[in-house]
């Protein structure tokens, strides 16, 4: 029989996978992923959204036309 290493024996055995640091090591990129995300997604709905056009334009899909005005 070859002796156990004593350190090796702790690291693997008898303790629960939340106890070790390197779930929580693998865990933290996706996490921090998720939590960018639902800031982007919160500050896209939060955004200013569409503004009225207060000069009189009319808008047609991302064009806003000038009313036709006769000259000046």
């Amino acid at each position: 029989m070859q002796p156990v290493n004593r350190q090796q024996e702790t690291l693997s055995e008898g303790q629960p996978w939340w106890r070790h640091r390197w779930p929580w090591l693998l865990l933290l990129g996706p996490a921090v992923a998720v939590v960018g995300c639902a800031i982007t997604i919160a500050l896209a709905f939060q955004a200013y959204g569409d503004q009225e056009i207060h000069d009189g334009g009319t808008r047609q899909g991302l064009v806003v036309a000038q009313p036709a005005q006769a000259a000046r």
